[in-house]
């Protein structure tokens, strides 16, 4: 019988083109850098590179970017078994620019469709899923058919064994009516063992800004931990027992605050497989985030366990593989082994 993985995500996955030089508007940029993106497919790759054993549930287009996404994820070390493509549309685009400390702008070329909106429910291999220790998936999965509801089928399936985290994962631009969002968002929650949210996913999940009221908004709506991130104030996390955990921000000079929170998902399924102490997997989800925030990309940007312990011992943030003027780092370059928990840095 296969080993179960250590953690499957579901959900978004893309192309980032990202500006190699901060402070410019996109129109005067002329040179970017490649990466692979989306929220699952970066917290599978966050995932992987602090040692655990992941694959991403997530299709794209028909074409060179496809390609160059599984190429991405093997390299990681993020299993791509259950990466199809889908003939009808292109493998989506992301572009941003880059205004430091927190002026990160989105553009997203994800129409007619996104091919990882056609996630089918008859496709899933459900016993995989059961079977993960850590199912994460999102709630960008919700906002079409027939992704809804595949993504409701696995959790329903799942039957909450294990920890099912539901990265609250607001995007209302992908949504034909974001008012429908709450409905799908409670269906999803009753399901889910743990949220995960910034303050704005919180309210529109639960209608609470205030943290300690969307916490309770969360558990009362059926996990067992509530996590809202609130950006320079930290994080809070709630469980049902009654533990929580307020930890601080770790402080870096911010490059690209993109892809933090997914470097922090991916350290939360590692504090949570490793049984750690609620505040323990806070600090540590957060410095791993921090990390990622003091870098340019996203994907390549996760940090490897031993930068994670650095900064909690209270080292400044390893230098960035994707600055500019610094040869992009890639994961099965010689002197890193891509299998997952072996590729520390040379």
């Amino acid at each position: 019988m296969p080993q179960p993985y250590d953690v499957i995500t579901m959900g978004r996955i893309g192309v980032d083109l990202y500006p190699l030089r901060a402070g410019v508007p996109l129109a005067q940029v002329d040179t970017f850098g490649k990466f692979l993106g989306g929220s699952a497919a970066n917290v599978a790759v966050a995932a992987a590179r602090l040692g655990r054993r992941t694959a991403v549930i997530t299709r794209t287009g028909r074409d060179a970017f496809g390609d160059y996404l599984h190429q991405a994820l093997g390299e990681f070390g993020v299993d791509d078994r259950w990466v199809t493509p889908v003939d009808a549309y292109p493998t989506p685009v992301t572009f941003c620019e880059i205004f430091p400390p927190d002026d990160f702008p989105l553009y997203f070329y994800r129409l007619p469709k996104a091919p990882d909106l056609e996630i089918r429910e008859d496709e899933l291999d459900l016993d995989a899923i059961r079977d993960a220790r850590v199912f994460w998936t999102t709630g960008t999965g919700l906002c079409a058919e027939p992704s809804r509801s595949a993504t409701l089928a696995a959790l329903a399936h799942r039957a909450r064994s294990g920890i099912t985290v539901f990265d609250l994962d607001w995007r209302p631009m992908f949504w034909p009516d974001p008012r429908e969002a709450r409905a799908y968002y409670a269906r999803a929650l009753t399901r889910a063992t743990v949220a995960v949210g910034n303050l704005e996913e919180c309210e529109v999940a639960t209608g609470e800004r205030e943290p300690h009221a969307a916490a309770r908004a969360l558990l009362a709506a059926g996990v067992e931990l509530a996590v809202v991130k609130q950006g320079p104030k930290g994080v809070l996390a709630v469980h049902r027992d009654g533990t929580q955990a307020s930890v601080p921000p770790v402080p870096v000079d911010v490059v690209n605050g993109l892809g933090a929170g997914d470097a922090f998902g991916g350290a939360l399924c590692d504090g949570l497989l490793a049984g750690r102490e609620l505040e323990e997997t806070m600090r540590y989800a957060n410095a791993a985030g921090a990390i990622v925030a003091s870098r340019l990309a996203c994907s390549t940007a996760m940090p490897y366990a031993k930068e994670v312990e650095s900064v909690l011992a209270g080292g400044p943030p390893p230098p960035d593989p994707s600055a500019p003027g610094a040869a992009v780092r890639n994961p099965a370059a010689p002197g890193l082994d891509p299998r997952p928990g072996r590729g520390e840095p040379s």
